[in-house]
């Protein structure tokens, strides 16, 4: 049984994330299972901190973008959005090269608030980093567009 509210299999991620932090970092979205949200991104000069290896933030960063992609589906998007309320991490090893895949579950989908888990993995499937956010389910229509479509300010 799917976690997401309706049909998702039209929702346009790439072109959400123009013009944004999560285009600046390369985040990407690759699979909508019927129970998680997987996307990746870049380990290289863009996410690593000056030592060389990933920055804590950037993976936060990354699980910020799933979980909120995540409760974005799981809400009838004409009549609520998800924003961020708090998050965690427990960075757990380094890495310095190649591509880290998030995958956000739910820990629970309430009608006023949501708890997505993200478990980070580095390309040989090693834990990298395991986060848990909070979003705020609004009741406002969902604000999340393409950069033509966006108001900002």
């Amino acid at each position: 049984m799917s976690v997401w509210f309706g049909d998702v299999s039209d929702v346009d991620f790439a072109s959400m994330r123009g013009g944004t932090l999560i285009e600046n970092l390369g985040i990407e979205v690759t699979e909508v299972r019927d129970d998680a949200l997987v996307g990746r991104m870049p380990v290289d000069a863009r996410t690593v901190q000056p030592a060389g290896v990933l920055h804590g933030g950037a993976s936060v960063a990354l699980a910020e973008t799933l979980a909120s992609w995540a409760g974005h589906l799981a809400v009838d998007r004409e009549r609520f959005h998800a924003v961020g309320q708090e998050i965690n991490a427990n960075h757990i090893r380094p890495v310095s090269s190649g591509w880290v895949t998030a995958t956000a579950t739910p820990a629970a989908i309430g009608r006023r608030s949501h708890v997505w888990e993200i478990r980070i993995a580095d390309d040989a499937g090693r834990l990298v980093c395991i986060s848990r956010c909070t979003l705020a389910i609004i009741e406002q229509r969902s604000t999340y567009a393409p950069p033509e479509d966006r108001s900002v300010g």
